[in-house]
């Protein structure tokens, strides 16, 4: 059952997740934690930060990862499966419906409504996400380190991570 559920949960996450991974934070926040109860916050926040860091993008990742976490492998496939299913039909519907009408002023006048809603999303995800993390000092110190580094430099962001992970051996062993 719980293989069906996580399908189903997915598959939502998926078809109302519209601007990628990111977007898809607070949902998956809400379904996994505050409805269903199958993570804590910090499983989440853990969760996340492993989905990012792996190779593919975050939405799968994650599936994957909430999927096993709840459901061992066939949670993880399922999952996984769910998150994919709207959107491999989505863009072959619009990768179609979108040749043709892309440049028609109401369909330019949608993405424009669209965009800024996207990054209001992403923003709610990461204040919920901070809320999560930054419990402390040098929690705060690491997250502006980063952001800093991110914005200002042109390390590559796998590079910042790593100097995180190295810098948490440090000051948090």
């Amino acid at each position: 059952m719980i293989i069906l559920q996580l399908y189903l949960s997915f598959l939502k996450i998926g078809l109302f997740s519209i601007g990628g991974g990111y977007v898809m934070l607070p949902l998956l926040e809400k379904e996994f934690i505050a409805v269903k109860g199958w993570l804590t916050a910090t499983e989440f926040v853990d969760i996340i930060a492993i989905a990012e860091m792996t190779p593919g993008p975050i939405a799968i990742n994650a599936a994957t990862f909430i999927g096993y976490k709840a459901g061992g492998f066939w949670g993880s496939l399922f999952a996984t499966a769910g998150v994919i299913t709207p959107s491999a039909v989505l863009v072959l519907l619009a990768a179609t419906a979108l040749k043709h009408f892309y440049h028609n002023r109401l369909v330019q006048a949608v993405f424009s409504g669209l965009r800024p809603a996207v990054l209001a999303l992403i923003a709610g995800a990461a204040i919920s996400v901070a809320r999560a993390t930054v419990l402390n000092l040098s929690a705060a110190v690491f997250a502006a380190a980063a952001f800093l580094l991110l914005v200002f430099t042109r390390l590559h962001p796998i590079l910042i991570l790593l100097l995180a992970a190295a810098a948490g051996l440090l000051v948090f062993r």
